[in-house]
């Protein structure tokens, strides 16, 4: 029988962390790469009967994904975060599809993610397949700083599954904006670190843009009045992230 590896990466994750590894406890192991918590994450962790490892080097998403697949010894990897939760349904169906171990394969989870008081089936959010499923041994994270992906071979193929990754996504509004910045500052310097520019001009159509596709195009007024949060939300986020990239250019521009 092949065996399954569900890991993590984590940082001060100590309330929720035990809820989602209860979850995947049926893995053959859990691997839980930790960045640096100051909390009570990794005593949750190891209650749980997770394998440690610290790393709090921070390379980015990508980087730290690679670094806990690395400690994985199993022939499948599932990889998950701490705030989402394996339902039953789909704990069969990765079941299934490691038992039949067909190694020219990778599998998308539907994630349903919850936001703001519900959860969230319009405005492009669900159903938002990810590839978390994948043999070791042929398939990796990229080494995006953020959206990181699995990278594997033109001659595999993706199977997606219907059991949902349930996603708690944001507590409230400012764990929301703090998270934006973070991944605003990190796509910004990942892309100037590259030559790349921006201006103020490219970030407001970008954000009009994202605003008209979420609420208007995908439906998110579906959602009542969490669709228009998160699509406002949403707009301003992406202006923030080319006004980032922007700011950047200038300050190279005039110099120190």
């Amino acid at each position: 029988m092949s065996t399954l590896s569900a890991v993590l990466i984590v940082k001060n994750e100590g309330g929720q962390i035990a809820d989602c590894l209860k979850t995947i406890e049926w893995a053959d192991e859990i691997i839980v790469m930790d960045s640096g918590s100051t909390d009570d994450t990794v005593a949750q962790a190891r209650a749980q009967g997770a394998k440690i490892f610290v790393n709090a080097e921070w390379l980015g998403y990508g980087i730290q994904r690679q670094r806990a697949q690395e400690q994985a010894s199993c022939d499948w990897v599932l990889m998950v975060d701490a705030d989402e939760r394996v339902t039953p349904e789909l704990a069969a169906e990765i079941r299934s599809g490691v038992n039949g171990n067909d190694q020219s394969k990778v599998y998308a989870l539907p994630r349903l993610s919850y936001c703001f008081g519900r959860f969230i089936r319009h405005g492009g959010w669900y159903p938002d397949y990810v590839v978390r499923l994948y043999p070791r041994d042929a398939a990796a994270y990229g080494d995006e700083r953020v959206h990181e992906k699995v990278r594997y071979g033109d001659n595999m193929s993706m199977v997606k599954l219907k059991g949902q990754l349930l996603h708690f996504t944001y507590r409230d509004l400012q764990h929301y904006l703090v998270k934006s910045a973070a991944y605003a500052a990190a796509w910004a310097e990942e892309r100037g670190a590259r030559g790349q520019r921006a201006s103020l001009l490219q970030g407001v159509l970008h954000g009009v843009g994202c605003f008209v596709r979420m609420y208007v195009a995908r439906a998110g007024f579906l959602d009542g009045p969490q669709g228009l949060l998160l699509a406002l939300l949403s707009a301003h986020s992406t202006f923030a992230k080319y006004a980032d990239l922007w700011t950047r250019g200038q300050q190279k521009s005039s110099g120190p």
